[in-house]
């Protein structure tokens, strides 16, 4: 069952008040984020996804690094 998120609960919660920022402040802000601060926001917007190491280990054969996992955020906030 798909939860709907009023506006007032997005605005508490960090991870919808980047989705709000201009990408110039985004970029700006995720480049002081760690990798596995990244690919946390990455596993909470993308349920299907394979972020995590051991996951993406498994599946890829490498790791998700940092540059990337910021280019993946920027496209699935701004497309």
């Amino acid at each position: 069952m798909l939860k709907v998120i009023n506006h007032k609960e997005k605005l508490r919660h960090p991870y919808y008040k980047i989705m709000d920022m201009s990408r110039e402040k985004l970029l700006f802000e995720l480049k002081n984020w760690s990798r596995l601060e990244l690919i946390d926001w990455l596993s909470w917007n993308d349920k299907n996804g394979i972020y995590k190491d051991d996951e993406s280990l498994d599946e890829i054969g490498n790791i998700l690094d940092k540059e990337e996992a910021i280019k993946i955020m920027l496209r699935q906030i701004f497309e």
